[in-house]
């Protein structure tokens, strides 16, 4: 089975280079990893890619060598555990504010004793069941990761207790989704403050944490405060420098508003 770099980061206490990728652009895989990326951060609960669109794009994520963490449009279990039979290194699960929740997902996609997986061995994970087939359950508990996100004042409410669920490999703050809540059912209390809270809990318990970073002062923030699954760059940042670069290009030439 094909070893995850984000983990191998992560047991390092090293920071993981994770970017994010919401459409169909398998060009920027191979560009993501040669920029030396450990794993793409590919979002499927605010993007829409069919299932032969993700296994298409799984099989580039092997092929050059870096991992997959997928953000998935459902916790159905039988579909979660085929996202990572189809070749995602790891699964990050929006909203999930109770421990229950985070012990359901545990349960879908980390083998026994850990989980209750159900076990197939034929897939891209494995090979297509060409080898490594004795050690695929071991392999795949060791080499494959779950991480969920905190976005609620519930979540925030239930910390102690998520982070205390076996199988768990790290949370990830969706500042958007919390900030909103926690402005509008917690009032007087700061994103900020409930970033410093996941960090202090999560330090504890020695579990990996993370947030979206869009600039590099916020990277470093994040860095200095314990995260180690910080995301930095994306196709829509990529996109959208470049065309404001180049129209500042074409203003130099063409004079502005031209």
């Amino acid at each position: 089975m094909r070893k995850s770099k984000l983990l191998a980061k992560i047991r390092d206490d090293r920071p993981a280079r994770i970017c994010g990728l919401g459409h169909f652009i398998p060009a920027y895989i191979r560009m993501a990893a040669n920029a030396g990326y450990d794993c793409i951060w590919l979002d499927g609960e605010h993007r829409c890619f069919t299932d032969r669109e993700i296994q298409s794009m799984l099989a580039y994520f092997h092929l050059f060598d870096i991992d997959c963490m997928f953000r998935p449009p459902t916790t159905e279990k039988t579909r979660l555990y085929r996202y990572l039979e189809d070749g995602a290194t790891g699964l990050m699960i929006p909203h999930v504010s109770t421990p229950e929740k985070a012990r359901m997902l545990v349960d879908a996609v980390k083998f026994p004793p850990v989980g209750d997986r159900g076990q197939d061995a034929a897939g891209l994970d494995a090979d297509f069941y060409m080898s490594g087939g004795e050690t695929y359950v071991d392999d795949a508990n060791r080499e494959t990761f779950l991480v969920v996100q905190i976005e609620t004042s519930l979540a925030m409410e239930n910390l102690d207790a998520i982070v205390s669920v076996e199988g768990l490999d790290g949370l990830f703050i969706g500042p958007g989704d919390l900030g909103l809540r926690i402005d509008r059912l917690k009032p007087g209390y700061t994103l900020d403050e409930a970033i410093r809270k996941v960090a202090t809990v999560a330090g504890e318990r020695g579990l990996a944490w993370g947030c979206p970073a869009a600039s590099p002062d916020h990277v470093k923030e994040l860095y200095d405060m314990g995260a180690r699954l910080i995301a930095h760059g994306s196709e829509f940042f990529a996109l959208t420098q470049m065309l404001e670069a180049c129209t500042r290009d074409l203003d130099r030439v063409y004079g502005k508003g031209s």
